[in-house]
C-alpha cells in the first residue's frame, strides 16, 4: 500500500533513506579507482589490482536478478535491510583488510549486498508513493546513481589524500546505519506476498561462468602461461558453465536471461554494445587513475579531478542525445557515432606519456566521455522499443546486466594485459640499463607503484619504471580501442524502429547510466507510464493531442477547456488542486480561452459553442492517444496494463476510466 500523498513529510524521510542506500551502492562501483595505487602500495599485489574493482562488479551482477524476486516474495523492506547489513559488513571488513586477497574477498561480500541495495531501493519506491509520482521519484534515484558514478573517483581521491584509503569503506558504516534506522522506522512492510520462482541454478551458473572467465583473463600471461593446464582448464570451465547456463535458462519458469531474447536482433546488438560500454567505462577509469598518479605524479585527489572531463563529456552527450531522440524519434545514429568517437578517445589515451600536459590529457578523456555518452542513452531505449510486453522487464534488466558484465570482464582483461606488459617492459628496460639493479625495480613492482615511493626513487630507476608503466598502459588503451571498433561495426546492425510512446528517451542523468532495475515487466511499464503521465510528460502529451486534433491551443488551455467542458461549474482553483496543475500556468490558459471566445469571463466559466466543438475534438483525439500508449503491448492478453493505465489516467485527469477501458 503506497503512502498517501498528503503525508509528504513521511515520504521525504523514507525517500532520504532509500537515496542514501542507492548512493552508497553506486559510489562503490567507482570510488576505489583513484585509491588503487595507494592500496596496492600498502597491500602489494599490483598484478591483481583489477580484482579490487572486478570482485564488487561480479558479485553485484550475479545477485541483482535474484534480489528483485526475493523482494516480491518476502517483502522489499526485509530484503533491503538484509542487503544493507551485508553491504556494511563487507565495507567494514574491506577497511580492516591486511592483504589484497582479503580486500578482494571482502569486496565480493560488499558487492553481494550492493546488488540488493540498487534493485531494492528502486523497487521500494512502489511501496511508498502513488503510481503518478513513481516516475519522478525513480528519476531522482537515477540522478543519484549517475551522480555517484561521476563523483566516485573524486571522493575516493579525497579520502585517500585527506585521511586514508580505508575511509573509502569506513564511511559507509555510519551512513548505512543511519539509512538502516530510517528505513526500519518508516519504510512500510509489504502486506502482500507474490509467489515467484527464482532461477537459482541460472544465477549460480552465470556467476560461476563469469568467475571462470575473469580468472582466466586475470591469471593468463601473468601467473600462468596462456597454454598452461590451469588456464586451459579455466577456459573449458567457462565454456561448460556457459552451456549449462543456457540449458538451465531454456527450462526455467522465470529465467534470469531467456535464451529466446537473443533471437531479437535489437537485443543481441545492444547487449554487445552494452558489454563494450562497460568494458571501456570501468576499464578506462581504473587505469586512467593509475596513469595520472604513477606517470604524471598527481595526488589521489588530483587524479579524481582530472578524470572529471571524461564524466563531463559523458553527461553532455547522454543528456543531449536523449533530448535529440525525443524530438526526432531516431536513435540508431547515436551508437554508430558514439562508438566511433570512443575509438578516437581510446586511441588518444594510448598516446599519452609523461610529457603529456594536463590540458591535453583532459581533452583526450573528454573525447572518450563524449563517445560513451552517445551510446549509453540508447541501449535500454532500443531494447524496450523492440521486445514484447512479457519480456519488457527481463530485457530491460538484461541491457544493464551486459554493461555490468562488460565492466567485470573488461577490467580483468585490461588488468591482465597491463600486468604482463609491465613485466616485459621492465625486463627490456633493465637490459638497456645495466647499472640499475633488478632488485630495485622488482621490489617496487611488487609493492604496487605507490606514488609516494616513486618520488623517492633515484632518477634512473624512476624514469625506467615510469617508461615501462607508460608502455604497458599504451597497450591497454589500444586493446580497448580495438574492442570499441568491433562495437562500431556491430552498431550498424542495430535496427531503427518507430519509437513507442512508452519508450521515449530520457533527458536526465538517471536513464543515461542505466540504473539497475528488477526484471519485472509490469513494474517497468508502470515506471514508463508514470513518467509519461507525470506533470512534465502530461504537458507534452496534451500538446500532442492538441496538434493531432488540429487545435491551436497551448497545453494548459487545451487541458482546462476539457475540464470545464466535462465538469461544468468547476472553478479554476478546484481543477488545479484536483489535478495537481500549477495555478499560474492554468491562469495563463484561462486568459487564452477567454481571448479566443471559448469560455466566458465570469465564474463559473461556461464553455461557449465554439469551445464545445473544440473540446469534443480534443476528447476524441485524447481517447485515441491513450489507446496508442498500449499499442504493441497486447492489452487483451495482459489486462493489468489496461487497469494500470486507467488508474494513472484518472489520477492525472488525462482521460476518464470509460475512455481508457474502451479505447
Amino acid at each position: 500500500m503506497a503512502v498517501r500523498e498528503k503525508d509528504s513529510r513521511g515520504v521525504l524521510v523514507v525517500f532520504t533513506g532509500l537515496m542514501l542506500v542507492m548512493l552508497m551502492a553506486a559510489l562503490d562501483q567507482t570510488i576505489v579507482s583513484t585509491a588503487l595505487p595507494t592500496i596496492v602500495g600498502d597491500l602489494g599485489g599490483l598484478n591483481h589490482i583489477s580484482w579490487v574493482v572486478t570482485a564488487y562488479l561480479l558479485a553485484q551482477t550475479a545477485v541483482m536478478p535474484v534480489y528483485g524476486k526475493l523482494g516480491d516474495m518476502y517483502g522489499r523492506k526485509v530484503v533491503l535491510q538484509f542487503a544493507l547489513v551485508l553491504f556494511l559488513i563487507g565495507s567494514a571488513l574491506c577497511g580492516l583488510s591486511t592483504s589484497l586477497t582479503e580486500l578482494v574477498t571482502f569486496r565480493a561480500i560488499q558487492g553481494l549486498g550492493g546488488g540488493g541495495l540498487m534493485v531494492g531501493a528502486m523497487a521500494a519506491i512502489g511501496d511508498v508513493v502513488t503510481p503518478r509520482e513513481r516516475g519522478r521519484y525513480q528519476g531522482l534515484f537515477g540522478a543519484v546513481f549517475g551522480l555517484a558514478s561521476v563523483i566516485g573517483p573524486l571522493l575516493g581521491g579525497f579520502f585517500t589524500s585527506s585521511l586514508t584509503w580505508r575511509w573509502i569503506f569506513y564511511v559507509n558504516v555510519p551512513v548505512g546505519i543511519i539509512a538502516f534506522m530510517v528505513l526500519a522506522a518508516t519504510l512500510p512492510s509489504a502486506t502482500e506476498r507474490v509467489r515467484r520462482q527464482i532461477d537459482y541454478p541460472g544465477a549460480i551458473a552465470l556467476a560461476l561462468a563469469l568467475v571462470a572467465l575473469v580468472l582466466m583473463c586475470t591469471l593468463g600471461g601473468v601467473n600462468y602461461k596462456w597454454l598452461s593446464p590451469e588456464i586451459i582448464g579455466l577456459g573449458v570451465a567457462t565454456i561448460v558453465l556457459t552451456a549449462v547456463f543456457l540449458q538451465v535458462e531454456g527450462r526455467a519458469a522465470e529465467p534470469v536471461l531467456p535464451p529466446h531474447l537473443f533471437k531479437n536482433r535489437v537485443f543481441s546488438v545492444t547487449s554487445a554494445i552494452g558489454f563494450v560500454v562497460g568494458f571501456a567505462l570501468f576499464g578506462s577509469i581504473t587505469y586512467l587513475a593509475l596513469f595520472l598518479q604513477v606517470v604524471n605524479g598527481a595526488s589521489p585527489t588530483g587524479s579524481g579531478l582530472q578524470i572529471l572531463p571524461l564524466m563531463g563529456g559523458l553527461l553532455i552527450t547522454s543528456i543531449g542525445s536523449g533530448q535529440a531522440i525525443t524530438r526526432t524519434g531516431k536513435y540508431k545514429i547515436f551508437p554508430v557515432v558514439g562508438t566511433f568517437v570512443m575509438i578516437i578517445g581510446l586511441y588518444l589515451l594510448s598516446r599519452m606519456d609523461a610529457s603529456t600536459s594536463k590540458l591535453v590529457s583532459s581533452a583526450y578523456m573528454f573525447v572518450l566521455g563524449l563517445g560513451l555518452g552517445l551510446v549509453m542513452q540508447v541501449l535500454v531505449l532500443a531494447v524496450q522499443n523492440a521486445v514484447d510486453y512479457s519480456d519488457l522487464g527481463v530485457a530491460t534488466s538484461g541491457a544493464t546486466l551486459f554493461r555490468s558484465i562488460g565492466g567485470s570482464v573488461g577490467t580483468a582483461i585490461l588488468g591482465s594485459i597491463f600486468s604482463s606488459r609491465l613485466v616485459s617492459q621492465l625486463a627490456a628496460g633493465l637490459r638497456t640499463h645495466p647499472n640499475i639493479a633488478p632488485s630495485q625495480v622488482a621490489k617496487l613492482s611488487s609493492a604496487g607503484s605507490n606514488p609516494a615511493e616513486l618520488k623517492r626513487l633515484p632518477t634512473p630507476v624512476h624514469d625506467l619504471y615510469v617508461g615501462a608503466f607508460t608502455h604497458a598502459l599504451d597497450r591497454v588503451f589500444l586493446i580497448a580501442a580495438c574492442v570499441a571498433a568491433a562495437a562500431f561495426v556491430g552498431s550498424w546492425l542495430l535496427e531503427q524502429r518507430p519509437l513507442r510512446d512508452t519508450a521515449e528517451a530520457s533527458s536526465g542523468i538517471g536513464e543515461s547510466f542505466a540504473v539497475p532495475k528488477p526484471a519485472d515487466s509490469f513494474a517497468e511499464i508502470g515506471r514508463a507510464l508514470s513518467v509519461l503521465l507525470g506533470q512534465a510528460g502530461r504537458r507534452q502529451l496534451v500538446e500532442q493531442i492538441a496538434a493531432r486534433a488540429g487545435v491551436d491551443l497551448s497545453a494548459a488551455a487545451a487541458w482546462l477547456l476539457v475540464r470545464f467542458y466535462r465538469e461544468p461549474g468547476a472553478s479554476l482553483e478546484e481543477a488545479c488542486e484536483t489535478w495537481d496543475v500549477p495555478i499560474e500556468r492554468a491562469r495563463r490558459g484561462l486568459s487564452e480561452l477567454i481571448d479566443r471566445g471559448m469560455v466566458g469571463s465570469d465564474e463559473p466559466h461556461v464553455v461557449t459553442e465554439t469551445g464545445s466543438e473544440t473540446a469534443e475534438k480534443l476528447i476524441v483525439e485524447r481517447s485515441a492517444t491513450v489507446s496508442r500508449l498500449l499499442q504493441g503491448w497486447e492489452p487483451e492478453r495482459h489486462t493489468e496494463l489496461t487497469t494500470l493505465l486507467t488508474r494513472l489516467a484518472e489520477e492525472v485527469g488525462l482521460a476518464p476510466a470509460e475512455k481508457v477501458a474502451s479505447g
